[in-house]
């Protein structure tokens, strides 16, 4: 079968590269098409999003993804907005779980953030209006409302989880988060197995500083889903250890959702975990459930074990000596 694969700007070729040798190890073959994406294919296409790249995924429907750089506040758009939004790649999926060896405040972490993807704030909508006042356009549509809301049931159903929590500020953006608030009421309304919560984004907030063990599936617009997806990730080690999946009606991109790291680019010591893991969701998607299943037993052994761990999760090792022991984990074979 063939993959795509978008190694991405500053440590993304070496972590993709760990994800590429876990995958054959665990005894998937795939063939992966590389395609480029970020500050090099700009250097080299005068695009950092190519158009031959978003054909390649449409072609083959799935792709692998490592950090691709964005400047902040000049240079290029967003290069995973242009992808999601080209791709209408419409439910962002950050799975957030404690993981065994990792030191944070809460046990039993085990939720899953579902955002919209394509539209509110991130439509990129913005004017002058006059010198030293911007005008940004937050655009909510009822189809895409409840697309993503019938994405999150559909999922919670999948899983076996029994709660679904939609994310709102009505209470200020009383048209736009109105009208999502009632597509989702309407959606809802077909899953009347999986209970359904309607909370303020700043109450859900407070709530997952204090107990984040009470939440199962988080959805919500793009800007918010942006925060609390991070924020989540932080409650279970950070975006190192997370995985990421933008998923649509017919295409879907996993991707590792840290930055590029240049400042360790080339040196062998980024820790490759966000982006193995996210190939086991990709695994998944495309079948090979047992497979996905082995990766992921293999990170958490890997995890407690504490052997050949990276500096950012309190080891000395590197990127080889990491992707080595979760290698030897997937049987069981390690130290």
């Amino acid at each position: 079968m063939k993959v795509v694969l978008i190694p991405g700007d500053g440590i993304g070729p070496e972590v993709s590269a760990a994800a590429q040798e876990v995958v054959a190890a665990a005894g998937v073959t795939i063939d992966w098409e590389i395609a480029h994406a970020g500050v090099a294919a700009a250097e080299r296409s005068g695009d950092p999003l190519p158009e031959a790249t978003l054909e390649a995924v449409r072609r083959h429907r799935v792709a692998l993804k490592g950090p691709c750089t964005t400047p902040i506040g000049e240079g290029f758009r967003s290069i995973n907005v242009r992808l999601r939004q080209g791709l209408d790649l419409f439910a962002s999926v950050r799975p957030v779980r404690t993981l065994p060896g990792v030191t944070v405040p809460f046990d039993h972490v085990d939720l899953v953030v579902v955002r919209e993807n394509t539209e509110g704030l991130y439509s990129g909508l913005e004017h002058v209006v006059v010198p030293g006042v911007i005008e940004s356009l937050r655009i909510v549509t009822r189809a895409a409302a409840e697309r993503i809301v019938r994405f999150a049931f559909e999922l919670a159903r999948r899983e076996g989880r029994r709660r679904v929590t939609f994310c709102h500020k009505v209470d200020v953006l009383r048209l736009s988060d109105g009208l999502f608030l009632d597509a989702a009421r309407d959606v809802a309304d077909a899953y009347p197995f999986i209970e359904f919560e309607e909370r303020r984004i700043d109450s859900v907030c407070m709530e997952l500083a204090l107990d984040p063990s009470r939440f199962d599936v988080l959805v919500m617009e793009n800007l918010f889903g942006d925060v609390i997806s991070d924020l989540c990730a932080g409650l279970v080690g950070g975006l190192g250890l997370v995985p990421g999946a933008n998923i649509g009606a017919r295409y879907a991109v996993f991707e590792a959702v840290h930055g590029s790291a240049p400042d360790i680019a080339g040196k062998g010591l980024a820790n490759p975990i966000a982006i193995i893991r996210s190939a086991a969701l990709l695994l998944d998607h495309i079948g090979h459930r047992e497979a996905a299943r082995r990766v992921e037993t293999a990170v958490e052994r890997t995890l407690a074990a504490r052997h050949g761990l990276t500096r950012d999760l309190g080891g000395q090792g590197t990127t080889r000596s990491l992707t080595d022991q979760i290698i030897a984990n997937l049987d069981g074979r390690a130290a």
